[in-house]
């Protein structure tokens, strides 16, 4: 395994766990050089200062029933940084009122019209009521938008009020535009086992109940992270965007230089993986080129430390609603206070949008001025900044459409051996998944030169 070498392409945690992961199986010896042009490594994985404390701009949680955060923490002795939310829930912002996030659902799928009572009229409850007595039409392994079972089994309240305000905050895309099965694996697994309703299997696929927190922070931000797995992987990191890559593998980056490697991962956004592979491999650049991605724009703000903002971790917003934001996190009150000023951020842009409105073509003094009429909005609150920053994310939400799992499995399917892919448009858009999808790559392209070297 002496002198491999081995390329990645792409920066954000997902080519950070790569590397990470290739030098940990190669040995020391083994070269590892990754690509990226940007001026940070780190992707959409971004830790700023605002109003002198430290604040994640891009990602900021991770969900801690997934195992791979802690387990990777714990392998580079961090697990002392890990953070855990104050309890506070969120609320939801639907005709124009705060309503309590409803309980006993998944992704805001209710498993009873009593959850949801609050938020929708009486018809609605009704038709949820009656629900287990109306026959089922469901194919085992379908995977229909979630917007279409909904609105099919319990109404289109459901929809814009208790699914899409979850969707869009995690997804940046709406019921609509998000597969069931990767919007609520366990509904769908439910269903496919036989449940009679969409009632019966909302209960089935409701998490197990958890008296600690669902998500998990890093104090420092994930900066901490970051710098951590570039020390042990060990990487060389070229400034640079692959341009070309050619069987051997050679690599043709954009000042003209060309790179060797044994094997090539590519973390990177499935437009630009479809875009290098389009010779190479013609099955995965059929599929990745059916993977669309929407942009975003995350408005972060300091506020006095005494500002009255109730005691709740934010505010995701319902379809249709008149405010510009999607959601709103009460950073200070998700993760406690911890310096003279309060931090909150406000995310706008869903897939949809004409192309890259908010996040591309509004000035920073747009959003900012958009994000105090927001909390003006929502909180009945006038408020003077002590701070202001604004992050876009061009293209960086991947949508998981219905089908999506197939499309997934076609882009590895088509890759040869030693190439393969990472990224948060493969198993998941977190960094948990992320995380998870980088070590399979790594694994499978040192697996494909061991069985080389074997044969």
């Amino acid at each position: 395994m002496s002198h491999r070498s081995y390329c990645v392409v792409g920066g954000g945690i997902s080519g950070l766990t790569a590397a990470y992961r290739l030098r940990v199986a190669a040995g020391d010896d083994a070269i590892i050089t990754l690509f990226d042009p940007a001026d940070r490594l780190g992707g959409i994985l971004r830790t700023e200062q605002v109003g002198g404390q430290t604040m994640d701009l891009g990602a900021e949680a991770f969900v801690l029933r997934r195992p791979e955060v802690p387990a990777l923490l714990a392998e580079l002795g961090l697990s002392g940084r890990q953070l855990a939310t104050t309890g506070a829930r969120p609320l939801i912002y639907s005709q124009e009122r705060l309503h309590p996030l409803p309980a006993e659902t998944v992704v805001g799928i209710p498993s009873s019209a009593a959850s949801v009572s609050s938020l929708v009229d009486e018809a609605t409850l009704t038709r949820m009521a009656a629900e287990p007595a109306r026959p089922l039409r469901w194919r085992s392994g379908g995977d229909p938008a979630v917007a279409e079972l909904v609105a099919d089994r319990f109404g289109e309240q459901v929809v814009t009020r208790s699914v899409d305000p979850l969707l869009g905050g995690v997804y940046a895309g709406s019921a609509a535009t998000i597969g069931l099965r990767a919007a609520a694996p366990s509904v769908a697994a439910a269903l496919d086992r036989g449940a009679a309703s969409l009632t019966d299997a909302v209960g089935q696929g409701l998490p197990p109940a958890s008296a600690g927190p669902v998500f998990g922070a890093l104090d420092g931000g994930y900066q901490v992270l970051l710098d951590e797995l570039v020390a042990r992987s060990r990487l060389r990191w070229v400034r640079a965007a692959v341009e070309r890559l050619e069987p051997g593998w050679e690599l043709h980056d954009d000042t003209g230089t060309r790179w060797h490697a044994d094997a090539v991962v590519l973390a990177i956004p499935a437009a630009r993986l479809s875009r290098l592979v389009r010779d190479l491999a013609p099955r995965t650049f059929a599929a990745a080129s059916r993977i669309r991605s929407a942009s975003s724009a995350v408005v972060a703000l300091a506020v006095p430390a005494d500002t009255p903002f109730p005691e709740q971790s934010g505010v995701l917003v319902a379809s249709g609603e008149p405010l510009r934001a999607k959601a709103i996190t009460l950073s200070s009150r998700k993760w406690g206070l911890r310096g003279d000023v309060q931090l909150l951020r406000l995310s706008y842009g869903r897939f949809g949008d004409a192309p890259n409105d908010l996040a591309a073509r509004r000035s920073d003094e747009e959003l900012v001025s958009w994000a105090l009429d927001d909390l003006a909005a929502v909180f009945d609150l006038s408020i003077e900044p002590v701070d202001a920053r604004v992050q876009r994310w061009i293209d960086a939400m991947p949508q998981y459409g219905p089908g999506h799992a197939q499309v997934v499995t076609e882009v590895r399917a088509g890759l040869p051996s030693t190439l393969a892919a990472a990224g948060s448009f493969l198993d998941g858009i977190g960094v948990p998944a992320c995380i998870a999808a980088a070590g399979r790559a790594a694994t499978s392209v040192i697996g494909a030169l061991d069985a080389q070297v074997a044969r």
